[in-house]
């Protein structure tokens, strides 16, 4: 009876999944070679910590695929020049090429069970998110957790591999924005294809490009605003200056409330220009951010009472 699974390899062809390759074998190792099987490539070194638990988790799951895909293994300190070529910024980092181009790839150390599933769906075994849509996740993940330097990271290596991704691009703004690099992030956002351009997430970091630039004339002024508003509470305009400076300076629920006030007390002033503001504060902070959910059911709450 024909195996499930398929048939393991000869002890011999288990040896050759997984070898030392250099600057001067990669053309047959790796570009040759992907065209009779995916190719693993872990670029790493000696002294690098995450590299050691990397390493061993790829090279179990090679094996465990059964000859679908093989693996080469690349020093840096001893092939720098190849490093420098593929445009290697930080190790561990993992290419994978099928038919002579690279497919697939993430940057630094992951749990053993995405290792698993990477190599899975290279041999063809398993389907799942993207290369790109795990390091997307894990970007998120990171500047949800403040390390804005591990996903500017994660994002730049994101558009090396696919130049002109709308959530990468759009990531990087934010980054730029909460740094006060302004410039930097309009740059980034006007390099959008066109037809990304009213991506959801590119149109949220428009937004709050726009409103981190008009917060931050105001932010001086914020003594001020409060003065003008404790001698007058119907100041309405000083409301709106004041909300906007506090949302730049990432008071945002600070900022949420002295619009939603405005708006208990004359939603129609300026056309409704303090409705108009907090739907901008949604788009920038997120629907889906708890703040945005809990302040549109007190705007509902405020207009429908």
């Amino acid at each position: 009876m024909e195996p499930i699974i398929g048939s393991s390899p000869a002890p011999a062809e288990m040896a050759g999944l997984v070898k030392n390759g250099s600057t001067a074998s990669f053309m047959a190792d790796v570009i040759d070679a992907s065209h009779d099987a995916a190719i693993v490539v872990d670029f790493w070194a000696p002294w690098c910590g995450p590299c050691k638990q990397l390493g061993p988790a790829l090279e179990k799951a090679v094996k465990d695929a059964r000859g679908a895909v093989r693996m080469v293994k690349i020093n840096i300190d001893e092939n720098p020049e190849l490093a420098q070529q593929m445009r290697i910024q930080s190790i561990p980092a993992v290419y994978a090429f099928k038919d002579g181009r690279p497919v697939d790839g993430f940057v630094g150390a992951v749990p053993d069970s995405q290792v698993k599933q990477f190599v899975a769906r290279l041999a063809g075994a398993a389907a799942g998110p993207s290369p790109i849509e795990e390091a997307l996740a894990l970007a998120k993940e990171a500047l949800a957790a403040g390390d804005a330097a591990r996903a500017s990271n994660i994002y730049s290596q994101i558009l090396q591999h696919e130049p002109g991704t709308a959530e990468a691009v759009a990531g990087l703004a934010r980054i730029a924005i909460d740094r006060k690099e302004f410039a930097k992030a309009r740059q980034l956002l006007e390099r959008v294809p066109k037809e990304s351009a009213q991506h959801a997430e590119v149109a949220a970091a428009r937004t709050a490009l726009e409103l981190a630039e008009t917060g931050a004339k105001a932010q001086g002024a914020v003594g001020e605003l409060r003065a003008r508003l404790e001698r007058n509470a119907a100041d309405h305009e000083a409301r709106v200056e004041l909300a906007s400076a506090l949302f730049a300076a990432g008071e945002r629920e600070q900022a949420v409330d002295e619009l939603l006030e405005l708006v208990r007390r004359d939603r129609k002033w300026n056309d409704e220009a303090a409705r108009k503001q907090l739907v901008k504060f949604f788009e920038a902070m997120g629907h889906g951010d708890p703040l945005t959910v809990a302040a549109r059911k007190r705007l509902s709450s405020i207009l429908f009472s």
